[in-house]
């Protein structure tokens, strides 16, 4: 029996304020549990929930800790439930078409919110992405969403928006999931196409419902932006250009390690030492990464090769803005639809401004590209990514730049599997040679708004025929793919590959449909 198990007096459970993360609820003890491996993988530690009230089992790690016989690994299981891995009880049907098994899948990736532990409390269910990641996730949502509607299940696509509105009305914003350890920081901001989405299905009258909800998140991402000026050029995600155009990025306000990675943090913290990175400014970096779900890619290094050279902060993304830009249209056109219709004309100047000042920063007339801005540098980027095709997606790129765009696509990007995510093999798992699901949808209906109608066709049947082999193969869908040689698994990143997937699922069916989904 476990040493420690007599010590716990039977059905006794906490109630721990999920407001506060692990690693400030058990400081040494997570510390030292996340350096010494206790888990393979870090997030499984965040993920655990206590069984006793924090301030106890604190209390009892610091006497026990110096015993002889002590086990910190028996400590952790005697006073932490250690969750499992979302696994899908199921045996797929290899002989089923894929669209016939991803439809019965849904329901085996529906969660609700479970108590006592990180997770942040949700009013409705949701769907999981899979495998490690038990949360409700950003940005993964939306094209979870997109396939939820091709197949009919519309109450869990309205249960989900609700979701992530009761978030901004408890947090004032949507965190990068519902766990206590996101809270600083969001994902590529999403909701006002998931808002759209459900109004397709369910009216109009949904952009006045969520119209609040809107503003908040756009509060969220502007805050600071009145207090900008040529001293203070910068403000949390908020960036004046020499120009006086203020632009986006992506921002932590927390310079510690992230729990849920805690110890490769602070591994990598001590690699940074030698190029004088300071450990807050390598942890601001690096969550600031995982806030643009590109995490990671050499979008963000100085060194396409060394991830320690991480400096996101310095970094305008393409993608952000984009999605901030139609933010702005769609608030425009709810406050215009709304009897509060005087806010509707100044949302639309605001996004016909940052439309002029994308074009101004991001468009790189050598290279014929949509690229990242180096605020630091005052210049564009070298790294070629598909964020370059968030223009086309939201309409923002004129008829000749779309054509540079789909020439670039078709010469550089396009490989036997689809769309590499980047052209640099970094190592990265946002990098060559993998592709992703959001990635191809976001090109393929972004071609097909300016009528590139065969290469957006290649997109999709390479992209398609990659996930049916592969689940011919496994019987399962991925996160991600190697696009480049299709008969080995992606890899890069923090964690092994994921099997599930929510948003490869959506994405395959919608593919399917052969439909535009662009307003």
């Amino acid at each position: 029996m476990n040493q420690f198990a007599t010590q716990l007096p039977p059905q006794i459970y906490s109630v721990v304020p999920a407001i506060l993360p692990p690693d400030q609820l058990f400081g040494p003890l997570f510390h030292d549990a996340q350096m010494r491996h206790v888990f393979e993988d870090s997030i499984t530690f965040a993920d655990c929930y206590p069984r006793r009230a924090p301030e106890e089992i604190l209390s009892l790690y610091e006497i026990e800790k110096h015993r002889k016989d002590f086990r910190l690994k028996d400590f952790v299981h005697a006073y932490f439930h250690v969750p499992e891995p979302v696994k899908i009880d199921h045996k797929s049907d290899r002989s089923l078409a894929t669209a016939d098994h991803l439809h019965q899948l849904w329901p085996l990736l529906v969660q609700q919110s479970e108590t006592n532990c990180s997770l942040l409390p949700l009013p409705e269910p949701y769907i999981v992405p899979g495998g490690r990641f038990r949360g409700l996730y950003y940005w993964d949502s939306y094209f979870t969403m997109l396939g939820l509607r091709v197949s009919g299940n519309y109450e869990l696509i309205r249960q989900m928006v609700k979701n992530f509105a009761y978030l901004i009305d408890a947090y004032g914003h949507i965190p990068n999931a519902n766990r206590s350890y996101y809270l600083t920081r969001s994902q590529p901001p999403f909701f006002a196409l998931m808002v759209q989405l459900l109004a397709d299905i369910d009216g109009p009258q949904v952009l006045q419902q969520y119209l609040p909800h809107m503003q908040k998140e756009y509060n969220y991402w502007m805050d600071g932006y009145f207090r900008l000026n040529d001293h203070e050029s910068s403000f949390r995600r908020v960036v004046m250009l020499p120009d006086g155009s203020i632009l986006n990025r992506y921002w932590d306000d927390l310079p510690a390690p992230r729990p849920e990675s805690y110890r490769e943090d602070v591994e990598l913290a001590h690699k940074a030492a030698p190029y004088g990175v300071s450990p807050g400014s390598l942890y601001r970096h690096i969550r600031a990464a995982c806030e643009s779900g590109w995490d990671f890619s050499c979008r963000w290094l100085g060194d396409e090769k060394n991830l320690a050279t991480i400096h996101t902060t310095d970094i305008i993304p393409v993608d952000l803005n984009c999605l901030l830009y139609y933010l702005e249209m769609t608030l425009s056109t709810a406050y215009t639809q709304s009897s509060f219709e005087e806010p509707g004309e100044y949302f639309k100047n605001k996004a016909d401004r940052r439309r002029k000042a994308m074009q101004t920063y991001f468009w790189d007339t050598s290279r014929c590209f949509f690229m990242d801005y180096n605020a630091a540098l005052h210049k564009p980027t070298s790294v070629w990514s598909l964020a370059g095709v968030f223009p086309l997606f939201f309409g923002i790129a004129t008829p000749e730049q779309a054509g540079q765009v789909q020439t670039h696509l078709e010469k550089s990007f396009l490989k036997s599997g689809g769309l590499v995510s980047s052209l640099q093999e970094s190592g990265q798992q946002w990098d060559s040679p993998n592709g992703w699901a959001p990635m191809q949808w976001i090109a393929h209906q972004g071609l097909l708004r300016y009528n590139f109608s065969a290469l957006a066709a290649q997109v999709r049947q390479r992209w398609m025929s990659l996930n049916d082999q592969v689940f011919r193969d496994t019987g399962k869908m991925m996160e991600k793919y190697n696009v480049v040689d299709t008969s080995i698994p992606a890899g890069g990143g923090e964690y092994p590959n994921q099997d599930g997937f929510g948003w490869t699922n959506g994405v395959y069916l919608c593919l399917q449909t052969h439909e535009r989904h662009l307003h």
